[in-house]
């Protein structure tokens, strides 16, 4: 029993911390905590056992999980203050569902290296805009695209975000400011997509990963259990704490420090991806 306990002392540790701090960067940066989460779990899974081969696809799939349940929190509290735009979020919701389920079924026929390769990628990405964000403040436009621009744009933010395991927020927020949605709503908005990408991603990840051998303990397909719950319990708390940071500390300096910081990350995650 004592062994028991032990053995899921330091992983329910890491979670817990995982949680206080995808929170904290959630309300920090009106982001998904996608970026926090998925590190985190690629040390903390395998002290549950399993396979390496396993490993990204349980990693992306649990932080969908988790972001089901933050982002859900998240937009119901930016509703009652009414700004969410739910009708961009209805003209957006098909596509960016057909998105997510490419986007599953292409992580579901790539490998556990691949799938880690991919995630340092797109987080490399993200930390050009954190460290130089070019786009800040542009305007492009008065509007949103509709027709096949609409179609491509929340499409490939599905795709993009279920094959990261993140909330996609970073980009719809790009996407909205650039074509004139003011930053308070286009933040608010960008939790609701979160949740569209979230509910079929942990579902399509729950899918796929049915009948999978050798899982971490405590898995349901791709989606570990313990984990999300874990850390679902402190992100909920710690949201909150970085609202209040964020309106104390400077963006300029806020900014570079997270963009520093998903460079470590997609380092250590293509090394991991090639082997090394």
């Amino acid at each position: 029993m004592t062994a028991d306990l032990w053995t899921w002392a330091l992983p329910l540790a890491l979670m817990l911390g995982a949680g206080l701090a995808s929170g904290f960067a959630a309300g920090l940066f009106g982001i998904g905590g996608g970026f926090v989460v998925v590190p985190v779990l690629f040390i903390m899974l395998p002290l549950l056992g399993g396979t390496p081969e396993s490993l990204a696809h349980v990693a992306i799939g649990t932080s969908l999980a988790t972001i089901l349940v933050t982002s859900l929190r998240s937009v119901q509290a930016h509703a009652r203050r009414g700004a969410v735009d739910f009708a961009l979020l209805k003209a957006w919701a098909p596509w960016i569902v057909l998105g997510v389920a490419a986007g599953v079924l292409l992580a579901a026929r790539v490998s556990g290296a691949m799938l880690a390769l991919i995630f340092g990628a797109g987080v490399a990405i993200m930390a050009l805009h954190f460290l130089f964000p070019i786009l800040a403040n542009r305007h492009l436009r008065d509007e949103l695209p509709g027709g096949l621009a609409r179609v491509g744009i929340a499409g490939g933010i599905g795709a993009f975000s279920s094959l990261l395991g993140i909330g996609g927020g970073t980009i719809a927020i790009i996407v909205m400011t650039l074509c004139g949605k003011d930053i308070h709503r286009a933040i608010a908005t960008a939790s609701g997509v979160g949740f569209l990408i979230a509910v079929p991603g942990t579902l399509g990840f729950i899918a796929i990963g049915l009948g999978a051998p050798d899982l971490p303990s405590g898995s349901l397909g791709y989606i570990n259990l313990p984990a999300t719950l874990a850390i679902v319990s402190t992100s909920i708390i710690s949201a909150p704490w970085g609202a209040a940071t964020a309106h104390r500390l400077p963006a300029a300096v806020l900014r570079p420090v997270f963009g520093l910081y998903l460079l470590f990350v997609a380092f250590t995650m293509v090394r991991n991806g090639l082997g090394g």
